[in-house]
């Protein structure tokens, strides 16, 4: 029993965490926001929060269009990488596919913007690849 509850108790530390993660992406801070966006990336490419994030998936991708939107050069990049590991935990379903239809036109706008930074463009071209691959229903 006390393993269970031992468990728990981490799985809700992490979640915590992280909300104070996707609570620091509107921070008027850069650097605050590309620190959130560092231990997201992380978060999300070591362990599998479908769950966690089914529930606040909006919240997230509307954070990660203001860093794509505002953001310059670094931010830009990390919130592609971001969105790219939020496509893989959503899936082909629905989810993914909302995620990726909203923002897409972004992703296509940044890369195709000759002044944005060379890694920034990068980030939106691997992103945009990899949840077309993933999660787009329309074929074309």
């Amino acid at each position: 029993g006390s393993e269970a509850a031992s468990e728990q108790g981490q799985e809700e530390e992490v979640e915590d965490r992280l909300k104070e993660h996707m609570d620091n992406l509107l921070d008027k801070s850069a650097k605050a926001r590309q620190a959130a966006l560092q231990s997201l990336r992380l978060a999300l490419s070591s362990k599998t929060l479908s769950e966690f994030l089914l529930e606040r998936r909006l919240t997230l991708t509307d954070s990660l269009e203001k860093c794509l939107k505002k953001g310059k050069g670094e931010e830009q990049a990390l919130a592609g990488s971001v969105l790219t590991l939020l496509c893989l935990q959503m899936g082909s379903g629905p989810e993914g596919e909302e995620v990726f239809r909203s923002l897409k036109p972004l992703l296509v706008s940044i890369l195709t913007d000759s002044t944005a930074s060379p890694s920034a463009r990068q980030s939106c071209a691997t992103a945009l690849g990899m949840c077309c691959y993933i999660a787009a229903a329309d074929l074309e």
